[in-house]
C-alpha cells in the first residue's frame, strides 16, 4: 500500500532544478474527493480549447472514471504538493490502462496550476510519478495542444535521457526496477 506522502527518493544528479522548490505526491483520499474533482474541471475546461470536449448543460465537464480512482485499486489520484508549504500545486491521475504495453502504468490526467508552471514543477512530479512503479509507462497529451505534447516530450527525455516513443497520440517508454 503507498504511504499517504511519497517523496523523491534521488534526485538525478544532473537535475540541478530541483533545489528550486521541492515537492511531493500527496495520495487524494476521499475526504479530498471534492477537492480533486474541481481541479480536475479546471484542467478539462482548459483542455477543451484543443480537444474539443463538452461540457454538460449543467457545467461540468463529464469523467466516467472519476469515481473510480477512490474504488480501483489500479487507479491512483495525488495532490502535488510544495514540501515546505503543503501548498497545492496541481494533480496526477496514475492508472493501469495502457495502449502500447500489455502491462505497465499510465499518467491519465495531470495539471499543474498557471502560477507554477515552467517552474519545473511539472517535471519534477511526472519524475516522482514514474518512480512510483517500475516497468512501462505512457502519457498522453492533451489532443491537439502542442504544449502538452512539448512538455510531456521534455519530462520523459530528462527522465529516461533518450525520447520517449511517440504514437498515436501517446508518449511511452519502459523502464527497469
Amino acid at each position: 500500500m503507498l504511504s499517504t506522502l511519497i517523496f523523491h527518493p534521488n534526485p538525478p544528479q544532473n537535475a540541478l532544478y530541483y533545489t528550486l522548490m521541492d515537492i511531493f505526491l500527496d495520495r487524494v483520499t476521499s475526504d479530498k474527493k471534492d477537492t480533486l474533482y474541481r481541479l480536475l474541471q479546471y484542467s478539462l475546461f482548459e483542455e477543451s480549447a484543443t480537444d474539443g470536449n463538452e461540457m454538460t448543460d449543467d457545467a461540468v465537464f463529464e469523467y466516467k472514471w472519476f469515481d473510480r480512482y477512490f474504488t480501483e485499486p489500479e487507479r491512483l489520484a495525488f495532490f502535488i504538493r510544495e514540501q515546505d508549504t503543503n501548498k497545492l500545486l496541481g494533480f496526477a491521475m496514475i492508472n493501469t490502462h495502457t495502449e502500447h504495453f500489455d502491462s505497465g502504468h499510465s499518467i491519465a490526467e495531470f495539471m499543474v496550476l498557471p502560477k507554477y508552471r515552467k517552474q519545473h514543477v511539472g517535471q519534477k512530479a511526472a519524475h516522482l510519478c514514474f518512480d512510483l512503479f517500475a516497468g512501462n509507462w505512457e502519457a498522453s497529451p492533451s489532443h491537439g495542444s502542442l504544449i502538452a505534447k512539448v512538455f510531456w516530450e521534455k519530462a520523459i527525455k530528462s527522465y529516461t535521457g533518450q525520447p520517449a516513443e511517440f504514437d498515436c497520440g501517446i508518449f511511452y517508454f519502459g523502464k527497469s526496477a
